[in-house]
């Protein structure tokens, strides 16, 4: 069997160590945080949750923004439409 991780395709025997890797960048993530945030678990969660609201909506402007091109190039690429002058 496979499955679509990410931009390759892995056999789903390696799903639990792509998830295991996952998992091991999460915690060095997560000590990053809380370095930064010496003492307040809290604080550490809360700007690790508002950075990725933050980057979340980074690739849905960008996404969006993609969109856009792809449509005006349709648009561009139709066929002329004459325009009646008065």
């Amino acid at each position: 069997m496979h499955a679509a991780v990410g931009r390759r395709t892995v056999l789903r025997d390696d799903l639990p160590a792509v998830a295991d890797a996952r998992r091991a960048e999460a915690a060095v993530i997560a000590e990053a945080y809380r370095s930064a945030h010496p003492g307040d678990d809290r604080a550490a969660l809360v700007a690790a949750i508002a950075d990725a609201l933050a980057d979340l909506a980074a690739v849905e402007e960008r996404t969006e923004a993609v969109r856009r091109q792809v449509s005006r190039g349709y648009a561009r690429a139709a066929a002329p439409v004459a325009i009646e002058r008065p």
